[in-house]
């Protein structure tokens, strides 16, 4: 008997890693979402890292964070196989073995997932068995004088195997994105009209200088933030919003019931606690919905409750105070985002917007239960990870031209960015070049306490290197605070910096 090469037996490992993934996406997409078990596994690792680990990661990638995940569980899975496929043999199957672990540790991630059921292990189970099957065809020992034309024919079905591995994870991606989208769903859906509109967005909000951010962000441009590595997708017909804990009586409500209420309309800048100083992670948007007071008011919230604990259809909570969802900043339970449905990614059918506090203690996406409680008695997702249980967003400003490293001509230039405190508003932008004074800038006209505001400030540049610096001083006379600190656990705070160089 000979034994393969350890080059052929590598190529095997990876193989029946492309056919174990590929044939459990595949057989996943006619089951329910949970039974998908890359996302099964993601999602395990997301709720396994700990919390400075997840903020290194939005730091470092952004809104491409679940997209490397992704990638990164496909290659670890694909490493992991063709290592332990270097020491596949018929009587001490290593190979087979970690297949088979691997595989077992798939169906533990797919039952933990919310809604499992036992049948969403069956892909997983069969991407398994076939995995193995392939493993052990590829690794089979052959006779001498088998040799030279089979490994010829070995090395042909490998890379076939690999890409008939890559067809069906592709196949299975796309059948199953069509068989649960909920993009015909939304498409139907007309926003109802608000009884209480916003008030028109005044031209002078956003100053005449190129590079400044609109007013008002695109549906597309606006920021994502969240836990969910495949997006939920959840219909009008199939959410249901459970109102229950410390209230007098227990409500559930389905997207029907939401009609006996008066929809508002409101423009609201939402912002991300990961966002660092002169950070991207925030947007601002025109939400139509309905307020969350007046869905608590049905269910009678007890005196003592001072939590709500919001948690989304995928498992994933937030706690808010009580005070903020029913005092008069108007917290909405938001079905409308610029005037169309909300998108998939950021929570259609329904998710919450709370003007004033952070996105991880507010921002609740395909929100379908808020249980009253008390912050002495629960903690939400963020929280365990050692984050603030209650954060209100700091005033902070950002520059967003000239942008840093830029080489500017001496003479007039633009300075201009953002300012926020939402709930309380902008009062004043201060910039100082270099260590001179701080001069007011211009600001655009204030739309709402809740929403940004966009400022410029004229510069006469002279030659030579320059830094540029911004603060920001709230409705309250609070000036944005000099010190500089990491998002965590509450907030990064400091003031925005860039260097430019004018000739």
């Amino acid at each position: 008997m000979t034994t393969s090469p350890l080059g052929p037996r590598i190529g095997a490992g990876l193989a029946a890693a492309a056919v174990s993934l590929g044939v459990t996406q595949l057989a996943a997409s006619v089951f329910s979402p949970a039974a998908d078990a890359r996302t099964a596994v993601g999602t395990s690792v997301i709720n396994l890292t700990p919390g400075p680990v997840k903020e290194w990661a939005i730091q470092t990638f952004g809104t491409a964070d679940k997209l490397f995940l992704t990638v990164m569980v496909v290659v670890v899975v694909l490493a992991l196989c063709a290592t332990a496929a270097a020491w596949e043999r018929s009587r001490v199957p290593v190979g087979s073995l970690v297949i088979a672990a691997a595989g077992a540790a798939g169906c533990l991630a797919v039952l933990a997932q919310p809604g499992a059921r036992a049948v969403d292990v069956i892909p997983t189970l069969l991407g398994t068995v076939c995995g193995i099957a392939v493993l052990r065809l590829l690794t089979r020992d052959r006779l001498p004088e088998q040799a030279a034309d089979t490994e010829r024919r070995r090395s042909l079905l490998t890379l076939g195997l690999l890409a008939a591995g890559a067809l069906s994870g592709v196949a299975g991606q796309i059948l199953g994105r069509q068989r649960r989208s909920v993009a015909g769903d939304r498409q139907a859906f007309a926003l109802p009209k608000a009884a209480a509109p916003a008030a028109p967005v005044p031209p002078d909000v956003q100053p005449a200088a190129e590079g400044l951010p609109s007013f008002i962000t695109n549906n597309a441009d606006f920021y994502r933030i969240d836990t969910a590595l495949s997006v939920p997708q959840l219909s009008r017909t199939d959410w249901r919003l459970r109102i229950h804990g410390m209230v007098d009586r227990e409500i559930t409500y389905t997207f029907e019931d939401l009609a006996e209420f008066e929809p508002i309309e409101k423009a609201v800048t939402l912002a991300c606690v990961s966002n660092p100083v002169g950070g991207e992670l925030i947007s601002n948007a025109m939400w139509t919905g309905y307020r969350v007071r007046d869905l608590l008011a049905r269910a009678g919230v007890q005196p003592e409750a001072d939590m709500v604990l919001s948690t989304s259809v995928d498992g994933f909570n937030v706690g808010t105070p009580v005070e903020a969802l029913t005092d008069d900043r108007e917290a909405m339970l938001a079905i409308g985002m610029n005037g169309v449905p909300l998108p998939v990614e950021h929570g259609y059918p329904a998710r919450l917007v709370v003007p004033g506090l952070y996105g991880f203690v507010s921002a609740t996406k395909w929100v379908v239960d808020l249980e009253l409680t008390r912050f002495d008695r629960a903690q939400a997702y963020w929280t365990k990870l050692g984050w603030s249980a209650q954060a209100p967003i700091k005033t902070q400003s950002r520059i967003d031209v000239p942008r840093n490293g830029t080489r500017l001509a001496a003479g007039g230039v633009t300075v201009g960015g953002v300012a926020w405190a939402q709930h309380r508003g902008i009062k004043a932008v201060e910039v100082r070049i270099d260590d001179g004074p701080w001069q007011p800038a211009t600001l655009g006209a204030a739309y709402s306490k809740d929403t940004w505001r966009l400022w410029t400030y004229e510069w006469q540049a002279t030659p030579g290197s320059h830094t540029i610096i911004a603060r920001a001083t709230d409705n309250t006379g609070a000036v944005q605070i000099e010190q500089a600190a990491p998002p965590a656990p509450d907030g990064a705070t400091g003031w925005p910096t860039v260097s430019v160089q004018v000739k």
